[in-house]
């Protein structure tokens, strides 16, 4: 398995320690507010050095410290054991592998490849198109790097073509639009293959599920054609447009991620367990695609998002989860986490950030 020990140090309210994680199964047992979520949080960050919580690292740090680090040990493709340690001081971040720096996140990619399973998910479902788009390019970047220049690149043609279009240099358009669609093209392929693949199994599992038939999951890209020269029309007829508005009105940072049921939208009508189910789903897709692509298992952080969900549906639901590599879950003291628990399964209890077995 990839995890086998971590080590924090002015985590959130976790205690400065080492954690044997060395297990299949690992689960984190205790009351709300008491660190379970920090533990899984403190993986994720080991894996890809950014919080699935907030965009500033210095969040992170414990009340009343100046730095904090995270430190993994864990074991690679080729099953030799490696390091990763993440260091914050100064609001300057230092991400170490095997004691060489490493100078951006996007050499991570592969390195420790975690699935999150948590409760904002449901943004995923139901909230604004950027967090639809959010997670469709997460799970893209699982595994390939190339997509990431490609979304970096993209953005920066954008902002440049943003610039243009607020100080009225048309001259300068024609340059940034081939640029923009080359990549704009780019992101648009991949993001419908990935729903593409989503969708093969995608009505098939909510209905095994919910009993509720035709639901999908469909991509409505922003411009509606897919050759160069088409969307350079496009960009050219809605030049006046966007002059107006001072920004760039289609594009892929313009797509909509949309779920149907018999056609018609679904996400409207739906309820709350409807929703939260719809979200697990694609955290489970996330998880199946990753491996169809690298033939790799990933390793599982699921943080109490079954709670919403019958006894029954949760059955179902941990029927369907994909192979994975190592297991991390977290469970209220009440739940029945035992009837989980595996030959292969470690148990900690957390109370005021500290652990014990």
């Amino acid at each position: 398995m990839p995890f086998l020990s971590l080590s924090l140090t002015n985590f959130r309210n976790l205690n400065n320690g080492t954690l044997d994680i060395s297990a299949k199964e690992v689960f984190f047992v205790g009351e709300n507010g008491q660190g379970k979520s920090n533990l899984l949080e403190s993986l994720y960050y080991a894996s890809y050095a950014s919080s699935f919580r907030t965009r500033i690292d210095s969040e992170i740090i414990t009340y009343g410290s100046k730095e904090f680090s995270v430190r993994t040990q864990f074991k690679d493709i080729n099953e030799r054991t490696s390091v990763i340690g993440i260091y914050l001081k100064d609001n300057k971040k230092k991400i170490e592998r095997n004691g060489k720096t490493v100078t951006d996140r996007k050499e991570l990619v592969n390195t420790i490849p975690c699935v999150l399973f948590c409760h904002s998910d449901m943004e995923f479902a139901s909230g604004e198109p950027e967090r639809k788009r959010f997670f469709i390019d997460q799970s893209l970047t699982m595994h390939d790097s190339l997509y990431i220049d490609t979304m970096r690149y993209y953005r920066k043609i954008l902002k440049s073509r943003n610039i243009v279009l607020k100080e009225q240099k048309t001259q300068l358009l024609d340059v940034l639009d081939l640029q923009l669609v080359e990549n704009g093209l780019e992101i648009q392929k991949k993001r419908k293959e990935l729903i593409y693949f989503f969708d093969l199994y995608f009505s098939d599992l909510y209905y095994e599920i919910s009993g509720i038939e035709n639901v999908h999951i469909n991509y409505v890209p922003s411009w509606k054609a897919e050759t160069l020269v088409e969307i350079l029309e496009i960009l050219s007829q809605k030049k006046e447009i966007d002059l107006q508005m001072g920004t760039t009105m289609s594009g892929p940072h313009r797509d909509h991620i949309k779920f149907t049921k018999d056609g018609k939208p679904f996400i409207p009508g739906a309820s709350t367990g409807q929703r939260r189910l719809l979200s697990i789903l694609l955290r489970i897709m996330q998880a199946k695609y990753y491996i169809e692509q690298t033939h790799k298992k990933p390793v599982l952080l699921m943080d109490d998002v079954l709670l919403e969900l019958d006894p029954e549906k949760r059955k179902r639901v941990n029927a369907l989860l994909p192979d994975y590599d190592q297991l991390f879950c977290t469970f209220l003291t009440g739940e029945p986490y035992e009837k989980y628990k595996r030959t292969t399964t470690k148990i900690y209890y957390i109370k005021n950030g500290n652990w014990n077995e």
